[in-house]
């Protein structure tokens, strides 16, 4: 049976800022044009000063809210190895990130938006209540939403808490029978009309296709299109088009 779905649009994320002194590594500026938010990375696993100062201006310019993006330690690893940690240390560590990210909010005269933890942070707070009471209580103090996965610790911790929760949906990565995300070490290209067929079936049927052709109930306010990917705009694009297709349709 499909899932509730929420009659609000849903917004368009990507992970922004993913670079290192003169590196980069996303379409940062052709996203920009394109999404509703920005999860900015806070200098763990990509995302120098220069960088998020840049970046924050950047999101700014085009009025796209503005989230912390706090990630394990591993720069080499771009934030993708898990680590062993207590829930004192990925507090910690969250505070940490999201500290310096709004030192450049303050800086461009914005608002700290939402938190969204990154890559295998992101999957072991989904999957122990403890590590994500940390994430939570970081969210709570700033009085900011969390982007996460519907059915795991993201939400059921938030809504213990009383902290704003919004579900992602991913076009960009693929879902395993059980409803978990596949991290690939490299991005991959992802087609466009393949990413609009994803969101306009989860639209309309409260479900997407895992990797073996399980149909897995969808439930999302947000789709996160990733930045570092090869043609990430298009895809954005095209996925915003579904969405206003789609809204245009139930209208």
């Amino acid at each position: 049976m499909a899932t509730p779905r929420t009659s609000t649009r849903p917004t368009v994320n990507s992970d922004l800022g993913e670079g290192i002194g003169l590196h980069r590594f996303g379409n940062d500026p052709e996203l920009l044009q394109v999404v509703d938010l920005a999860n900015v990375a806070c200098g763990f696993h990509a995302g120098d000063p220069d960088i998020m100062s840049a970046t924050v201006a950047a999101a700014v310019a085009h009025d796209v809210r503005i989230g912390a993006h706090p990630s394990l330690p591993d720069q080499w690893g771009f934030g993708r190895r898990a680590m062993v940690l207590t829930p004192e240390e990925v507090e910690s560590l969250v505070r940490y990130q999201v500290g310096a990210l709004t030192g450049f909010l303050l800086q461009h005269g914005a608002d700290l938006h939402h938190l969204k933890p990154h890559g295998s942070l992101y999957g072991m707070v989904a999957k122990d209540p403890a590590l994500m009471e940390s994430v939570a209580a970081v969210a709570a103090d700033y009085g900011v939403t969390v982007l996460g996965m519907a059915g795991t610790a993201h939400e059921a911790v938030c809504a213990e808490r009383g902290v704003p929760f919004v579900a992602e949906l991913y076009v960009d990565l693929d879902y395993t029978a059980e409803g978990g995300l596949i991290i690939r070490r490299s991005p991959h290209a992802t087609d466009p009309q393949a990413a609009a067929d994803r969101v306009r079936q989860a639209l309309a049927e409260g479900s997407v296709r895992a990797e073996d052709g399980t149909e897995l109930p969808m439930r999302f306010e947000s789709v996160c299109v990733h930045s570092d990917a090869p043609g990430a705009p298009a895809v954005a694009r095209a996925v915003q088009d579904a969405i206003d297709a789609h809204r245009t349709t139930a209208e």
